[in-house]
C-alpha cells in the first residue's frame, strides 16, 4: 500500500560507501593497506621457500635473498598487526556462525605466530651459525652466539616451518575459496585487491 523511500547518496558520493556493510554500518571489506600487506606478504612467503637454503653450508654460501625476504615478512607483520589492532579488521560477515567466527582467530593466530617466528628463528639460526644477517644490504646485529657444531633445534624447527607455513597458507586459500564457492558470504571479496 506504502512504498518504502530509500535516501541513497548520489553515485559521486557512494565511492567509499560500498566498503560499508549496510545492515551494521561495519566496514565489510579490509583497508586497501591491509589488503597490499597481506598479498605482499602472500608472495615474500613463497619467494623466501624458493630461496631457502639449509644446513652447514650457508656459513660458506649465506642465502642473503632469504634473508632478507624473510626479514620483510617480520617487516610487513608489525604494521599489519598494528592495524588489525586499530580496527581496520571487518567483523566476520556471518555473526551467527560462532565457532566459525572462533575458528578463523585461531587460525589467524597461528599464522601471525608463524609470520614472526618464521623470520625470527631464521635469524636465530644465522646467528648461531655465525652468518652475517643483512636486510636488502644493511647489517643486523646477531641474536644469539655462534657455535661450532649444529646451531641448534630452533634451526631445525625453522627450516621445518617454512614448508608448514606453506601449507597452511594453502589451507587458509582453499577456507577462502570455500566462503565464496560454497557459503558465498563475500569472505574472499574482502580480501580481494581488485
Amino acid at each position: 500500500m506504502f512504498s518504502r523511500v530509500v535516501n541513497r547518496p548520489p553515485p559521486e558520493m557512494r565511492k567509499g560507501l560500498e566498503l560499508m556493510d549496510a545492515r551494521n554500518g561495519h566496514v565489510s571489506r579490509y583497508s586497501k593497506g591491509m589488503i597490499v600487506i597481506h598479498w605482499v606478504t602472500a608472495v615474500l612467503i613463497v619467494a623466501a621457500w624458493f630461496t631457502a637454503e639449509g644446513g652447514r653450508h650457508v656459513v660458506a654460501n649465506p642465502p642473503l635473498l632469504h634473508f632478507s625476504l624473510g626479514l620483510a615478512v617480520l617487516a610487513l607483520t608489525v604494521p599489519r598487526l598494528i592495524l588489525r589492532v586499530v580496527g581496520q579488521t571487518p567483523p566476520p560477515p556471518d555473526e551467527r556462525r560462532a565457532w566459525m567466527a572462533l575458528a578463523a582467530k585461531i587460525g589467524h593466530a597461528v599464522l601471525y605466530a608463524f609470520l614472526i617466528g618464521l623470520p625470527l628463528s631464521g635469524w636465530y639460526a644465522a646467528s648461531r651459525l655465525g652468518v652475517p644477517v643483512s636486510f636488502f644490504g644493511i647489517s643486523l646485529p646477531t641474536i644469539a652466539a655462534p657455535v661450532q657444531g649444529a646451531p641448534g633445534m630452533i634451526a631445525d624447527i625453522h627450516e621445518n616451518a617454512g614448508t608448514v607455513i606453506l601449507y597452511l597458507a594453502g589451507l587458509h586459500a582453499l577456507i577462502a575459496g570455500w566462503h565464496h564457492i560454497v557459503l558465498r558470504d563475500g569472505t574472499l571479496r574482502r580480501m580481494s585487491p581488485l
